[in-house]
């Protein structure tokens, strides 16, 4: 029987998604690969197959999810199978480097950034950003993890040389201009079928681990540290939001066969927007969702059901 398959490394990210699912009535099966084996000589099962795989499977000690993961969906593909969010698209989740040339590619600004191996080199890059801050991150990451923001080389160097020194997974330690938002916030737009669903705004103020998921939120709800209820939320969705940059956004991920993404963007003082991240394994906050009406994950799994009906048609066919 068809059914949709759904790939990952993390089960925290995913029942979210296997809920919408069974109250579709879809048929689905998770397959998650944190580990496993692929048979390259087998034939794959029937079905569409929707990769969630991320590039922070590492903080979660599945560093090589992504390696055997990208072997599963060479596999799927040289097969014929309908496969979301396939090899181009994990390609381009774990490398941030491709990401920002895909979106200068298409006339979509990007902060200038310069990728580094190696503490001399990294210390060597920092000096092209003439005295400005600067922001060091992973190329290879995801939530935010690793971001730091520097004023000066000096206290760049203290940070390489100390035992704080994060070492990207990937080796490659990207430096990054620091864009100034006025109001401490970033927008990220969600996708799914390549189409625009909502934006929603991030409240930077606390720090960069941007992470929407409810799992990764769990800290901040617990916090005892004054009256929660009277904070302004972290997350809310910007109802209304137009803006020209969602159709560059749209042939970035037309071009890319990228089916569900987050891409987010910050605005600096003069109003111009700077874009920094796409994220192909995307979360949802559910707090901000409750609050506008829309379900990010109910329309993922809307579109997947739509997906295997139409490879039941063209079977029958």
């Amino acid at each position: 029987m068809n059914k949709i398959y759904v790939i990952h490394e993390n089960s925290e990210w995913t029942e979210h998604l296997t809920n919408r699912l069974e109250e579709l009535n879809l048929p689905y099966e998770e397959w998650n690969l944190s580990d496993g084996m692929v048979d390259l000589t087998s034939e794959p099962p029937e079905g569409i197959f929707y990769s969630r795989m991320s590039a922070s499977s590492h903080t979660r000690g599945n560093q090589f999810a992504p390696e055997l993961t990208s072997a599963v969906l060479a596999w799927l593909e040289q097969h014929g199978r309908v496969v979301i969010n396939g090899s181009r698209v994990l390609q381009l989740e774990v490398s941030k480097v491709l990401q920002y040339l895909e979106l200068e590619k298409y006339g979509i600004k990007t902060p200038k950034t310069i990728a580094a191996i190696g503490k001399a080199e990294i210390l060597q890059a920092a000096e092209k950003f003439d005295g400005k801050k600067f922001i060091t991150k992973h190329n290879r990451a995801g939530k935010g993890l690793g971001v730091q923001l520097f004023n000066s080389i000096e206290a760049l160097k203290s940070y390489i040389e100390g035992d704080s020194f994060e070492e990207p997974v990937d080796g490659i330690t990207l430096l990054q201009e620091y864009i100034e938002s006025p109001q401490s916030f970033i927008t990220r737009c969600e996708f799914i079928g390549g189409k625009f669903l909502y934006a929603v705004r991030v409240d930077t103020s606390e720090g960069f681990e941007l992470c929407p998921a409810d799992a990764c939120s769990l800290d901040d709800m617990s916090c005892p540290a004054g009256d929660e209820s009277s904070k302004p939320s972290k997350f809310q969705v910007r109802e209304g939001f137009d803006h020209p940059i969602i159709e560059k956004y749209e042939r970035v991920l037309a071009a890319n066969d990228i089916k569900i993404a987050g891409i987010e963007f910050i605005e600096d003082q003069d109003g111009t927007i700077f874009t920094y991240d796409i994220n192909t394994n995307t979360n949802y906050n559910s707090e901000a969702e409750a609050k506008s009406g829309q379900y990010g994950m109910l329309e993922v799994a809307k579109y997947l059901g739509e997906e295997l009906e139409k490879l039941k048609v063209a079977v029958q066919v």
